[in-house]
């Protein structure tokens, strides 16, 4: 079975072909957007492995990528964060956050 580490947004994550990972937002390129269907190639590899012969980058594989295709486009479950200070009369603050994702489909490894 082949597989790949790759990196992209801070966090690296092990794929194969036909899996669907959840990544963090990529940013605009050039000024566009990316939206749903959108074509995205990973060229941050650290690791390819095929089953036979393990290849491994320093830090990155060069000729090395992963492409795949954007599914969704969403936001995750709101993570509440509550501040309070004791003995100092200072109210509860309270704020939340939904950090943004993107879902993709890996087609090919290469």
């Amino acid at each position: 079975m082949e597989f790949a580490v790759i990196q992209t947004g801070g966090k690296q994550y092990t794929v194969s072909k036909g899996d669907t990972i959840s990544i963090e937002k990529i940013s605009a390129v050039a000024g566009k957007e990316y939206s749903e269907g959108d074509k995205v190639v990973f060229d941050h590899v650290l690791l390819v492995d095929n089953g036979k012969d393990t290849t491994i980058g320093t830090p990155y594989i060069t000729d090395a990528a992963v492409k795949g295709t954007i599914t969704q486009i969403g936001r995750s479950a709101k993570v509440i964060v509550v501040k309070y200070k004791q003995k100092s009369r200072s109210g509860w603050t309270r704020n939340g956050h939904r950090q943004p994702f993107f879902k993709v489909k890996i087609d090919s490894l290469k």
